[in-house]
């Protein structure tokens, strides 16, 4: 049976993102779980696409790194942010980035920019940047990780602890009222880290972590200059980002 209209739609949304939660799929398409569990069960019979715990995959990206499967989601909303910020960086500027997929995505919008300085513990956006434009690439040691080309630990932290630059930038895996959380207590505490070395202090991440709860806390609102987004946050937060003396930056 050929597939259906909303089926044939599922299966763009995972060509442009690689995986998704059921859930949002189902807010995506306005329909209910029990429909998209119905739709999704032909796909996954036929090998179009693998189910996972709350979410689907293409069958095609679940070989990926998970690094690679986070680079496609939210993949527009990511370059929208990143070409945002990197509007507000002048050439010969210092950066201070952590690894994540939006910090990645910046990176990619810096190729034009000219004699940057950048401290990262991010192999992608050491790659990225480096060898380019009369740019200085400066990488945190320590052993990378496999997932992401990153290094974290004393090692990392040490390293990074040594430089003041202009712009300190992090990503983040979930923005709620209390703060910036994350998942990895090794990431947390480089994030952390990183935003005591700039004049500007600055999160980066799209709208999908808005609400989310972590497991490890970064730091609240207080810690951060700016919070750049594709689309605003809920009242809740966007009141707390306020009260903090934080700007909101909507891409």
């Amino acid at each position: 049976m050929p597939p259906s209209k909303r089926q044939r739609e599922i299966m763009r949304v995972l060509e442009h993102e690689g995986s998704v939660a059921l859930s949002l799929l189902a807010r995506k398409l306005d329909v209910s779980l029990e429909t998209i569990r119905r739709d999704i069960k032909p796909l996954a019979d036929s090998g179009s696409l693998i189910k996972m715990h709350g979410a689907v995959g293409l069958a095609s990206t679940i070989g990926e790194a998970p690094f690679e499967r986070r680079m496609r989601e939210n993949s527009e909303a990511k370059r929208v942010i990143a070409a945002a910020v990197a509007a507000t960086i002048r050439d010969g500027d210092s950066i201070m980035l952590d690894t994540g997929t939006t910090t990645s995505f910046l990176a990619r919008e810096l190729i034009g920019h000219r004699r940057l300085t950048i401290v990262t513990n991010s192999s992608d956006i050491a790659r990225t940047l480096a060898t380019l434009n009369d740019n200085r690439v400066y990488m945190a040691g320590g052993e990378l990780r496999s997932d992401n080309g990153a290094a974290f630990g004393s090692t990392a932290i040490d390293f990074i602890s040594r430089f003041s630059v202009t712009h300190a930038i992090i990503s983040t895996g979930a923005v709620n009222t209390h703060g910036m959380m994350d998942y990895d207590l090794e990431e947390a505490e480089f994030a952390r880290t990183v935003l005591m070395r700039g004049q500007r202090t600055l999160v980066v991440t799209d709208h999908s972590k808005f609400g989310r709860d972590g497991l490890v806390r970064v730091c609240g609102f207080e810690a951060i200059s700016e919070l750049a987004t594709d689309k605003a946050p809920s009242a809740e937060i966007a009141q707390a980002i306020a009260d903090a003396g934080a700007r909101l930056l909507i891409a």
